[in-house]
């Protein structure tokens, strides 16, 4: 165990979707002012780090993750001089913030492509990667083919993702240089660090078709560290969808990788029919969530750290996806419980603190995600119905979590004055900010209480875990235990009431709780209960010497 953790690995992180978050100039957009304006309320629930997703200069394709300027803002959110009022307030209160770092591709309206696209003796020709013919067998993550035709050149270019996304050419040791020169500009102007944006895809070969944890990942990795990381008191997470957990446990073992930490995504597949892709949808399976976070547990606890979370602006709302829209608040407490007291860093996406949900629009039109509209063409060129792609949109769409923050019961659910761009979720009048605080009940006056819990008990941030009963299908209760404490964390899962012997945790004393419980050998637990109990190991020492003292009495007599 360290002697001091680091304030990535004791701070809680919370992401923020600009676009959604708060528009404080009535424009129907999300803005920088909007997130200073709200500051003291992430303070309050007990945020330490801000992820702040895309703000940069950008045609806005997928939402700010096709960038047109790294050094510049895109105005709908703001100015530079926003950005530096930012990070400077975020400092002010002792929290840190960290934006995303998008360097897989760009847009097709950045200059360097620009230039590229005209001529193959250009420059930055080699920034993007370029191909006579297409490879058939590379298809593009957001539907049909990773190539595009260049008019321009009579070639194509590689894009994973969007056709306006073409892939940046890591190979090329002068595009590297760019990228390190933005990457120490951002670090410089006082930003804490970056979430990479699928950066295991940096080290690919279009050649042999090694894309995700390519054969050249670790040594650009690890030029990264030495150009920009090394020497510095900064966060990083790495999105790496595709790597296994024991690969995501080594490279965050290594320093000179320059990962604090990795997103993993194994355990939120649980929803898709295996094999078949994102919307290949099925009932979760929670029992085998419960098994890969076991599996995860055991792998981290050799070294390495890890990112805890249930969802993002690319996921469902948690809710909605894992837990019970009927039981709301109940689930949602109970998911937090779950996850974010194992061993790692808490991620929160906005909204999830008051237990926001996903959204049904009945027309596809209403959908402004690339990603899901270009999933409704190829659903319906296969011969889906309109009735089943809209099941799969309404269960795996990322427009569920992109909605405006529900702040209160006002228009537009407070978020502005003006028509948003995304529609409000109708239940704002039922689900918001303004309504939770003032409930002591509610998803977000426990999920701050047991933020709380854990900022002040080391044990629930780098303590031991131990699964308990560990083959029950509705329940996930493990302990978290160092040498001063233990805890026992109880989630049910499930809408059933669940009967467990629990005696032997008998003198733990409650902490949290969503429900009444009492730990017995017929503890009941019920739907979606969550609860946190705790044994001073002090205590129990001394409870101990004084049985011991007590049998002696009894032998002497």
């Amino acid at each position: 165990m360290e002697k001091n953790l680091t304030w990535w690995k004791k701070g809680v992180v919370y992401q923020i979707y600009p676009l959604s978050f708060k528009d404080t100039n009535n424009d129907g957009i999300g803005d920088i002012k909007g997130i200073i304006s709200e500051l003291n309320y992430l303070k309050d629930l007990g945020v330490d780090i801000i992820w702040l997703s895309p703000i940069y200069e950008s045609p806005m394709d997928d939402n700010g993750y096709d960038i047109s300027n790294y050094l510049a803002i895109n105005r709908m959110f703001g100015t530079m001089e926003d950005v530096d009022e930012l990070i400077y307030e975020v400092h002010q209160r002792g929290m840190r913030i960290i934006m995303d770092l998008v360097v897989n591709h760009t847009s097709d309206e950045y200059p360097w492509f620009i230039e590229a696209r005209k001529d193959r003796k250009s420059k930055y020709r080699n920034y993007y990667i370029w191909k006579d013919e297409p490879t058939p067998e590379i298809h593009s993550i957001f539907s049909g083919s990773a190539w595009e035709y260049n008019e321009q050149t009579n070639d194509y270019y590689f894009h994973l993702f969007s056709k306006k996304q073409p892939d940046l050419n890591w190979q090329n040791p002068e595009l590297r240089k760019e990228i390190y020169h933005i990457i120490n500009t951002w670090l410089n102007k006082g930003i804490d660090g970056f979430r990479m944006d699928v950066i295991e895809l940096i080290g690919k070969d279009i050649d042999t078709i090694r894309l995700g944890d390519g054969p050249y990942m670790e040594t650009y990795l690890n030029e990264m560290y030495e150009n920009c990381f090394k020497g510095r008191d900064i966060m990083t997470v790495g999105e790496m969808n595709g790597l296994s957990l024991e690969r995501a446990e080594e490279l965050t073992s290594r320093e000179n990788m320059g990962l604090s930490m990795t997103f993993n995504f194994s355990h939120l597949s649980v929803d898709e029919e295996k094999g078949k892709g994102k919307w290949h949808i099925k009932k979760p399976d929670m029992f085998e969530m419960k098994n890969i976070l076991i599996k995860n547990n055991e792998i981290f606890k050799k070294g390495g750290w890890n990112a805890l979370f249930l969802s993002n602006h690319d996921q469902v709302r948690q809710v909605s996806r894992f837990g019970s829209e009927k039981m709301r608040t109940k689930s949602a407490q109970a998911l937090f419980t779950m996850s974010l007291l194992q061993r790692g860093t808490p991620f929160i996406y906005q909204g999830e603190e008051i237990g926001m949900t996903g959204i049904r629009f009945i027309n596809i039109t209403d959908y402004k995600d690339i990603e899901t509209i270009n999933w409704y063409k190829e659903a319906t060129v296969q011969g889906w119905s309109h009735e089943k792609i809209m099941a799969t949109i309404y269960s795996k769409g990322r427009d569920n979590s992109r909605t405006p923050m529900q702040w209160n019961k006002e228009i537009y659910a407070g978020f502005s004055q003006y028509e948003p761009w995304l529609q409000v979720n109708p239940n704002y009048v039922e689900v918001n900010v303004l309504d939770e605080m003032n409930n002591f009940d509610s998803v977000y006056n426990y999920l701050k209480q047991m933020l709380k819990l854990r900022k002040t008990h080391r044990a629930l941030i780098d303590g031991d875990f131990e699964a308990i009963y560990p083959e029950e299908k509705d329940t996930f209760i493990y302990k978290r235990s160092n040498e001063k404490e233990n805890f026992l964390i109880i989630s049910n899962l499930s809408d059933k009431q669940v009967t467990l012997d629990l005696e032997a945790f008998s003198k733990y004393k409650l902490m949290l709780s969503n429900d009444a419980i009492e730990l017995s050998k017929q503890t009941m637990i019920k739907p979606y209960q969550a609860a946190i109990f705790m044994e001073e190991i002090w205590q129990l020492r001394m409870w101990q010497k004084k049985q011991a003292y007590l049998s002696q009495l009894l032998l002497m007599h």
